[in-house]
């Protein structure tokens, strides 16, 4: 059983974070991306490595699945997900590009841009919930 919690952002050590999920916005559509092999969407995200901060894990993951060249970065909140009573925590974003270049050569196969939330996601009870945050989010940015 998949059990997604999202709390506000509070002071949380980089290290106790297991990635950054980044919901991204590009000529006002929402970013989703396929990894090679799979027929499912999902958001751009990954793991976060040792000597890096969680910010510096989603702008590398954003720029690695997206190819993404400019763009301006928001955490959001701090989701946990509990899998079969395993939890992990992870830092979610909101990203609005500016610029994409050519998409990097990386385990994504493809790049689509969507009005909403596609229905062919790899991680439906999960992306579900943390899209609908960012969704929310968004609606508070003010855009220079």
């Amino acid at each position: 059983m998949i059990k997604v919690s999202l709390t506000e952002l509070y002071q949380m050590n980089d290290n106790m974070f297991l990635c950054a999920v980044i919901v991204p916005r590009y000529e006002g559509k929402w970013v989703f991306v396929r990894q090679k092999g799979k027929k499912t969407w999902e958001l751009p995200g990954g793991t976060h490595e040792i000597n890096e901060t969680i910010t510096e894990t989603a702008e590398r993951e954003l720029f690695e699945e997206t190819g993404a060249k400019k763009f301006r970065l928001f955490p959001i909140c701090i989701s946990s997900v509990n899998i079969n009573n395993r939890k992990s925590y992870g830092l979610l974003f909101y990203s609005e590009i500016s610029e994409l270049g050519q998409l990097p050569n990386s385990e994504i196969e493809e790049l689509k841009l969507f009005e909403e939330l596609p229905e062919n996601l790899t991680y439906p009870s999960i992306h579900n919930i943390l899209f609908n945050k960012a969704v929310e989010f968004s609606g508070h940015i003010k855009t220079n």
